[in-house]
């Protein structure tokens, strides 16, 4: 059997995708900093390996094993203010950690063939006046997400030089039970409050956990796909939308709130930036490739959520 090699395997996404894989037939090794007695023990088909960002260290007999290696590791965007410390922090958990991983494909023997490797729609900035959906050929904004972004994807791209098939998939909005921003939008409606952030004229591009890991799955398995692509479902839609839709689904009456801009701004600081902002991103690269999407709207995706959590993938 093939084995799988994650960084990030601990995160919400991490979890999800190791699951599917085991229950596809592949061998797992989560690379972890620290080992606690659960992990010690592992199982048939998922074990962890040390590794170390700051000694630049890494489990040599783990990456031995890897056929393939799922790069999702980097500190939380969402998880406390952007401090300058934080920022630090953001930036240097992608950048060395991709840094580790071209570093050891290059001095170590492996059998790895292709590297996937997360990044995000926060590449791209605010969306223009044109109308037009971001795809993958645009720029990087020169926000700190999106010099973030190019940093995170700069730092994995030597991999494509030492002959390995590299897909860099810039996530969007990620809608799961199990963490991220669907959990927080539904908080509020246990008061009959559906909090709508500014204006809510701002477009999300989101997708569900299972598509999104549909869409890691399918970039292993076809071989003719390579560089960037967006996982983001083909549907896009306002804060407002999405947040009377998820208020709805609950099937309660509830009170549509503006949470003002600056009472945003006081409370995010400076990352109030990015749940204000309208960021349209296309879907069109990976559905050419030939992915279909088993939650191409929202209502589809919200349904499951709400009703389904433990639908597989």
């Amino acid at each position: 059997m093939e084995t799988v090699l994650i960084t990030g395997g601990t995160g919400m996404i991490g979890k999800a995708l190791t699951q599917a894989l085991i229950e596809r037939g592949f061998n797992v090794i989560i690379l972890t900093r620290h080992l606690n007695d659960k992990q010690k023990a592992g199982s048939d088909r998922l074990t962890y390996a040390i590794w170390d960002l700051e000694k630049q260290t890494i489990d040599k007999n783990a990456f031995a094993k890897a056929d393939y290696i799922i790069h999702l590791a980097g500190a939380s965007v969402a998880e406390k203010r952007w401090t300058k410390k934080r920022k630090k922090e953001i930036v240097s958990s992608r950048v060395d950690s991709g840094k580790l991983i071209t570093d050891v494909l290059k001095k170590l023997p492996n059998r790895v063939k292709t590297v996937i490797s997360a990044t995000a729609i926060g590449w791209y900035g605010p969306d223009k006046n044109n109308g037009k959906k971001f795809t993958e050929d645009d720029p990087s904004s020169n926000d700190f997400l999106g010099q973030t972004c190019k940093l995170w994807e700069a730092a994995i791209e030597p991999a494509s030089f030492l002959g390995k098939r590299l897909v860099k998939i810039r996530i969007g909005i990620v809608l799961s039970n199990e963490g991220g921003a669907y959990p927080e939008f539904k908080k509020p409606l246990k008061f009959a409050f559906a909090t709508i952030l500014g204006s809510g004229k701002q477009i999300v591009s989101w997708i569900h956990i299972d598509d999104l890991i549909r869409t890691i799955l399918f970039a292993m398995e076809n071989e003719k796909m390579e560089g960037v692509y967006n996982a983001v479902a083909p549907y896009p839609i306002s804060n407002k939308e999405l947040v009377l839709k998820i208020a709805k689904e609950r099937g309660r009456s509830y009170i549509p709130v503006h949470v003002p801009t600056f009472a945003l701004k006081i409370r995010l600081g400076e990352m109030s930036v990015e749940v204000l902002k309208s960021a349209t991103v296309s879907s069109e690269k990976i559905q050419q490739a030939g992915f279909i999407f088993q939650y191409p709207d929202i209502g589809s995706a919200i349904l499951q959520l709400s009703h389904q959590k433990n639908l597989p993938v």
